[in-house]
């Protein structure tokens, strides 16, 4: 094996979930009887291994969206920490959903057993990164306290870094730095809730009505003193007057199944799930045509078969036409008001109601996350054929990504009680004002006090502002697939240029990649195939087996 010291260091920036997953994964694969491997840690975030996302000091009312019988994040054989379900105590009901501090706590417990480990020195550096030149012996990295390295491979997982603000914020955020109004973030929920305690009597609007809108209404309620009681909201008095989510089609997403036995009724069989297998596989070397063909063909089978089962023989003839509409027009198939889609989401994900054709799909899409990881992942979609396939994952994201069935029944009985008014949900269109905004939609009009942003920005690394992905974006090291996705890398996230070549020791993992691989937002993704692949490649690069010059 090589002598020179950078060929033994690497640096992995960033260390969430994913970078952790990409360390574990790097422990498993690195010789126990090599010389050790030096690895230095850049993450700012007093909880690494956790990152800001899943803090374990975050507000106990920030729920995930996976229940606990879903949650498969086994830890490596070498980990003394052991499962997840195995922390909990007192143990958990599988049907429950964990919080994400519980989640949190157990993630930086693995990475505070990676430091233990003799086979790899790893280094924490609680500092931020902000630019990364080579040089002849491989990178160096940027930041307040000058340059370290140099490096034989930087990994980059950043997770969501800060992005330029649309065009409807940076207005509003004029708007408030005049003093009109006032504006905050769903996260940190801790610090949404402190801010909340001021807010009684006013009326607060959420731009976004996803997974963190229900983060938002309980920080508004529960968090303020509220209580849930037998299907009813009891106020303390604290709350606002008036809660008012919005967003562009006004629609609140689907719960999952409440419990393993309903779930395993949208099951699809095994050789169904082997035509999915070499379906995507195929559909991502393919032309969109051809993608979306081979995509419907795998989807009606098990979907068809699944709505029999629950009776439902008229919405099973009805497939192929609902697939084709969600291609070119996601949710434009559902046009039940948001009280209405909440109560039918509750009723489907109870068992009382049969389901319909979207959330059908959507259960079964979201049992094939893996496997459509694992056929798109691996390869290099053409761009128009990525920006297709992700397009419609993130379409279906509504029922496959969906909220615990007990959020909805919360979203639902403050929708009851006439705290939250939905009836300004779809694309309300706004004034300025004096004290904040006028919202309007058709005839009905809401003056707001406090916007709140609960939207996650899109995946496109253009729009990036955090130093280092613009620096690299502006020197061509990165490159998007296509307009409004991330950027281009290789099966084992190598980085390719501004040329059209992987630039050897550069590695990027994660939703800023989002085209190159698909359906990144997921735990199970972080500590997943992608960081095996990553650790994999950089393995075999860094014991000498396919050294070559970066300058």
């Amino acid at each position: 094996m090589p002598s020179d010291t950078s060929q033994r260091r690497i640096a992995l920036i960033g260390m969430g979930p994913r970078g952790l997953g990409a360390l574990e994964a790097l422990a498993t694969r690195w010789p126990r009887d090599a010389q050790p491997l030096a690895v230095d840690v850049f993450e700012p975030d007093p909880h690494p291994g956790a990152g800001p996302n899943f803090s374990p000091d975050e507000t106990p009312h920030c729920l995930l969206n996976t229940p606990l019988r879903d949650i498969d994040i086994p830890p490596p054989d070498f980990s003394r920490v052991g499962s997840f379900e195995m922390r909990l105590d007192p143990p958990a009901d599988p049907d429950s959903f964990p919080t994400r501090a519980e989640i949190g706590d157990y993630l930086q417990a693995r990475f505070e057993d990676l430091l233990a480990l003799e086979h790899l020195d790893v280094t924490l550096q609680p500092r931020r990164i902000e630019a990364l030149r080579s040089c002849e012996a491989g990178w160096e990295l940027g930041g307040d306290a000058g340059w370290n390295g140099p490096y034989a491979a930087v990994l980059l997982t950043p997770g969501q870094p800060a992005v330029e603000p649309d065009t409807q914020w940076a207005r509003w955020q004029g708007h408030v730095a005049r003093g009109q109004g006032v504006l905050a973030q769903a996260y940190p929920a801790k610090e949404l809730i402190a801010a909340a305690q001021h807010w009684q009597g006013r009326t607060v609007a959420i731009r976004g009505m996803g997974l963190s809108a229900f983060d938002v209404l309980r920080a508004l309620t529960v968090a303020q003193g509220g209580a849930f009681f037998d299907g009813q909201y009891l106020p303390s008095g604290r709350e606002p007057t008036r809660i008012l989510p919005f967003s562009l089609d006004g629609s609140p997403p689907y719960p999952k199944p409440e419990t393993g036995a309903l779930d395993g009724k949208f099951a699809a069989r095994l050789a169904e799930t082997r035509i999915f297998d070499a379906a995507i596989s195929e559909a991502s070397q393919s032309t969109p045509y051809t993608a979306r063909r081979l995509i419907n063909a795998a989807l009606i089978a098990p979907v068809t078969r699944i709505l029999r089962d629950f009776g439902e023989e008229e919405a099973a003839a009805q497939v192929a036409d609902w697939l084709d509409s969600e291609w070119d027009a996601p949710g434009s198939q559902e046009s039940t008001g948001p009280v209405d889609t909440l109560r039918h989401g509750i009723a489907m994900a109870e068992g009382r109601a049969v389901p319909s054709i979207g959330y059908t799909v959507g259960q079964v899409w979201r049992r094939w996350q893996n496997n459509l990881r694992a056929g798109f992942n691996p390869v290099m979609p053409p761009g128009e054929t990525a920006e297709l396939i992700v397009g419609f994952d993130e379409g279906l994201k509504r029922y496959s990504y969906g909220a615990p069935v007990g959020s909805t029944r919360e979203w639902l009985a403050l929708a009851d009680a006439g705290l939250v008014d939905m009836r300004l949900a779809a694309d309300p269109a706004f004034d300025l004002t004096e004290d904040g905004w006028e919202m309007t939609a058709g005839d009905e009009v809401a003056q707001v006090d406090v916007m709140i942003d609960a939207v996650l920005p899109d995946a496109d690394i253009s729009i990036v502002t955090a130093p280092l992905i613009r620096s690299m974006l502006e020197e061509g090291r990165l490159v998007p697939v296509a307009e409004g996705l991330g950027a281009q890398t290789l099966p084992d996230g190598s980085v390719v240029g501004v040329d059209g070549a992987a630039q050897p020791g550069l590695y990027l993992l994660g939703r800023l990649s989002l085209g190159s691989v698909i359906a990144a937002d997921s735990l199970h993704d972080c500590l997943g195939a992608a960081a095996g692949r990553w650790a994999e490649g950089v393995v075999r690069q860094v014991s000498g087996e396919e050294m070559a010059e970066v300058c």
